[in-house]
């Protein structure tokens, strides 16, 4: 090749990687998972402005105005869609988009047909799944700890969740070898809550389990209200619960997943298909306990357990 001819083509910029982040997240407020998945990124070496381009769309709160930006989506012409939740996912899976899609998803992937074995995911989409089984069994445990008279839990669940009669297997089993009873609440829209929260106080059930997902996370406000009303302690799986009031909660650091998703999006830029990258469970964990809900039930935490915590809210 001549000189000049050399010259020229390493003059040639890189086109930047694109990668469409898309969420049912409100544009307005300030997204700790976009944030982490942006830091994971800069971490791995990128640049925004330089080597990579983020195009965001929000859904503000809301699936199907997600779908509607679809269109525009593709007209960005991505490399690679993140779609941060399953409700994200879903827009994708409806609307038939077939570029690299990179996930966190609270449902089990292989049970929702969104790939074909954790290991092999084969097709388009890879990801993180937060559905981990082992810790609804911890969830009780701590409870049963911080509540050694508890007799009777209540769960709520979205039944419409994939992999959701596996949580209740678990918490079932878990539930035998505590000495706890576990009644059933299915809940598919707020009605059906409302059914729920008046059993339980009728019945006067010893605390709330419910089952993380995006569903009854946008129900955490009202699950913490009714605790606050009749003292009777709520947990779940997400720091989020705990943070609108509701007393505890033991399972995935929803951040450091979307930071793990960077390394995903990184593999599909040197060339892995998606098909190819097996699904992940998260590895780090975290213990939140709300001490001002505690205190406003009248339930004592022990030191014990208070120093477990990753996270105290007073």
């Amino acid at each position: 090749m001549p000189l000049a001819m050399a010259w020229s083509a390493m003059a040639q910029p890189t086109r930047p990687y694109r990668v469409a982040w898309m969420s049912t997240e409100r544009k307005d407020l300030p997204s700790q998972n976009f944030a982490a998945f942006r830091a994971g990124l800069r971490e791995l070496g990128y640049t925004e402005g330089r080597d990579l381009v983020i195009d965001a769309w929000w859904g503000e709160g809301s699936r199907e105005r997600l779908e509607a930006q679809v269109p525009d989506m593709l007209r960005a012409q991505p490399d690679v869609v993140l779609a941060s939740g399953g409700l994200a996912l879903g827009a994708l899976i409806r609307t038939q988009v077939k570029l690299p899609i990179v996930f966190s998803v609270s449902a089990d992937p292989v049970e929702a047909k969104f790939v074909q074995s954790f290991a092999r995911p084969g097709g388009h989409m890879t990801g993180v799944s937060l559905f981990t089984l082992a810790l609804v069994g911890k969830r009780l445990e701590l409870l049963k700890e911080i509540l050694p008279g508890a007799r009777r839990v209540a769960l709520i669940a979205n039944p419409q969740h994939p992999g959701e009669s596996q949580e209740l297997d678990a918490a079932q089993s878990a539930a035998a070898k505590l000495g706890l009873t576990v009644r059933y609440f299915p809940v598919k829209n707020e009605a059906e809550l409302d059914a729920a929260f008046a059993d339980i106080a009728r019945q006067r059930d010893d605390a709330v389990l419910a089952f993380a997902d995006g569903f009854t996370m946008g129900f955490a406000a009202r699950i913490a209200a009714f605790s606050l009303q009749h003292k009777i302690p709520a947990i779940d799986g997400w720091a989020q619960f705990a943070r609108q009031g509701n007393l505890l909660i033991y399972g995935p650091v929803i951040q450091e997943v979307h930071r793990r998703l960077a390394v995903y999006v990184d593999k599909l830029r040197k060339g892995a298909k998606p098909g190819d990258l097996p699904v992940e469970l998260p590895t780090k964990v975290e213990l939140v306990i709300n001490l001002k809900t505690a205190k406003a039930i009248g339930l004592m935490i022990s030191n014990a357990v208070l120093l477990r915590a990753d996270e105290v809210i007073e």
